[in-house]
């Protein structure tokens, strides 16, 4: 079975060459780079077993993105504390969506009359929640939502394609991918926020699709790590009208 490897970083801005790996289940880690190969090194390096390989890699490399910590202690926040970000922050805040159904919109109204193929009544829903968004985007700040999609998609994520309106109607910037280009491009099946490029709340759920916890994360080479995710899912993903638009013409 193939290990569920997750890219921490690279020295190298060019080729990508050294880099370092985290195996996500054994908290293991891969680093490659340029073997050594010169015989004189290689005589000189104490208990080199058969089948190993010397690799050369500049300390900064295992600085900047190796494990910090033997076993890592999450910081998991309040949700009062969590809710605080969204008006805290200073520029922009980017969410990826990557779960095939969420357990809070399936005790809705707007979902059940999704469900029963009705034409969703998207006003005066959350009231408060729209409210908070408008006061936000009129001071300037940014709210973006990339939303991972199955194909075909499922009960949820169309519920959110039509829940999108309601979204961009209160100044979010809404943006779908197909599951299949997510997992081309290695992104994490994670749900985050990251806020001005300087933290990040993970969202944890259970079994069942409810939120449990939220973790909030600082460091920095983590940081870095969900804003290359948050790059590459903007880069590709297309505005949700394009692709409801495309969704439909296939039917």
């Amino acid at each position: 079975m193939a290990r569920r490897l997750r890219f921490n970083g690279t020295g190298s801005g060019v080729n990508g060459c050294p880099a370092v790996h985290e195996d996500l289940d054994t908290g293991e880690v891969i680093v490659h780079g340029p073997a050594l190969t010169d015989p004189g090194d290689i005589a000189r390096l104490q208990h080199l077993g058969e089948g190993e390989v010397p690799i050369v890699v500049p300390r900064e490399l295992l600085v900047d993105f190796g494990p910090k910590e033997v076993t890592r202690v999450p910081n998991i926040i309040g949700l009062d504390e969590f809710d605080r970000l969204f008006t805290q922050f200073k520029h922009a805040a980017w969410r990826l969506e990557t779960r095939r159904r969420y357990a809070s919109d399936e005790v809705t109204e707007t979902y059940a009359q999704f469900m029963r193929g009705e034409s969703v009544s998207w006003e005066g829903v959350d009231v408060e929640w729209c409210a908070e968004r408008r006061e936000q985007t009129a001071l300037g700040k940014r709210f973006e939502r990339v939303r991972i999609v199955d194909n075909p998609p499922t009960p949820g994520q169309l519920y959110l394609l039509d829940n999108a309106q309601r979204n961009s109607a209160v100044g979010e910037d809404i943006h779908q991918l197909w599951r299949d280009d997510a997992e081309r491009l290695q992104l994490p099946d994670e749900d985050f926020w990251i806020f001005d490029s300087r933290l990040v709340a993970r969202l944890n759920f259970d079994g069942e699709d409810n939120l449990v916890s939220v973790e909030l994360i600082t460091e920095p080479v983590e940081v870095n790590r969900y804003a290359q995710v948050r790059d590459s899912a903007r880069h590709y993903a297309v505005p949700y009208e394009t692709f409801a638009a495309g969704l439909a013409a296939t039917d």
